[in-house]
């Protein structure tokens, strides 16, 4: 078993993924950023467990490629920004094959990526769509 990214590692992959043009326009906003505040990150993580297991980790998905929506939920979201959404877009972006069942390893790992990802936005400056806490 390999030595899971540290929070740095995280914020490397996830630096250089933002600098892919369809990635970087990705961000929590609205509906989605408001029900990450309202949830909460234990509750978000529970949600990306259950996602990942159900809709990425088979392996052969169900609908591959056009299996996460777009919004919806603040993991869908965070699967885009982060290379997450897809087998293809795993393989290439995080060097996890498609063809297989993803082990509970790799799960945790795209769940640490989501989570990652989901904590930078939502401590990133508010803009105007985007809900603010007073």
């Amino acid at each position: 078993m390999t030595t899971p990214p540290t929070p740095h590692d995280l914020d490397r992959r996830l630096d250089a993924l933002a600098r892919q043009p369809f990635r970087s326009k990705f961000r929590l906003r609205g509906r989605d950023r408001a029900t990450a505040e309202l949830k909460g990150p234990a509750t978000i993580r529970r949600h990306a467990h259950d996602l990942i297991a159900k809709r990425l980790a088979p392996a052969e998905p169900y609908k591959d490629g056009k299996q996460t929506p777009y919004r919806g939920h603040p993991v869908f979201v965070a699967q885009h920004a982060t290379a997450t959404c897809c087998r293809g877009c795993l393989e290439r972006w995080h060097g996890i094959p498609k063809g297989r069942e993803l082990t509970r390893e790799e799960q945790a790992y795209v769940v640490r990526v989501i989570h990652r990802w989901i904590e930078r936005e939502m401590t990133a400056r508010t803009g105007p769509d985007t809900v603010r806490r007073d």
